[in-house]
């Protein structure tokens, strides 16, 4: 069982690394500089519901790494990171504790603020200037979207990739039996 879990831990590694790299080459035209849709934050949502915090966290830290390696933006590195991190932290909370409150759209949308809220508080880091929150109500109004779209594709992702490890593990205890 944890050599299936492995492997599908770096399958969907990969998919975040292919999504990661897939958006950063999509000029997203808004109004706030480096704003994106979000897309590889998709698999750490989906590894957070089928696998639990620390695996999303694994997930989260490989996919970024290996994604800076692959566009090589290494200042990006610290932004995607921090959003990352912060984000699935939150999701891993509002999931927890607020899931009879938040289908996983909200559970996204929060972790869709709190990455937002991560990189700006990094860009204020970086670049020494508090200013740039000046951006996060338009951040925040841009996360009730990219949110609600992760959200989205994250309900239907999972629920089919329940269906397919159920299905195996029914189907190993089978040829265990016999």
């Amino acid at each position: 069982m944890k050599i299936r879990k492995i492997l599908f831990l770096s399958l969907i590694v990969a998919t975040g690394i292919c999504l990661h790299i897939i958006e950063s080459s999509i000029p997203v035209p808004f109004i706030v500089p480096g704003a994106k849709l979000g897309l590889a934050n998709i698999v750490n949502l989906i590894t957070l519901v089928l696998f639990g915090f620390k695996s999303a966290i694994v997930v989260a830290i490989t996919r970024c790494i290996v994604a800076t390696l692959g566009t090589g933006a290494v200042t990006g590195f610290f932004y995607s990171i921090s959003g990352a991190l912060f984000s699935t932290a939150i999701m891993w909370v509002v999931y927890k504790y607020c899931s009879s409150f938040f289908s996983l759209i909200g559970v996204s949308i929060f972790g869709s603020m709190a990455h937002n809220i991560a990189q700006l508080t990094v860009a204020s880091i970086m670049i020494h200037n508090p200013l740039i929150f000046t951006y996060l109500p338009i951040m925040i109004l841009v996360s009730l979207f990219t949110g609600y779209f992760v959200g989205l594709a994250s309900i239907y992702v999972t629920k089919h990739l329940k269906n397919i490890l159920s299905n195996q593990q029914d189907s190993s205890h089978y040829t265990n039996l016999s």
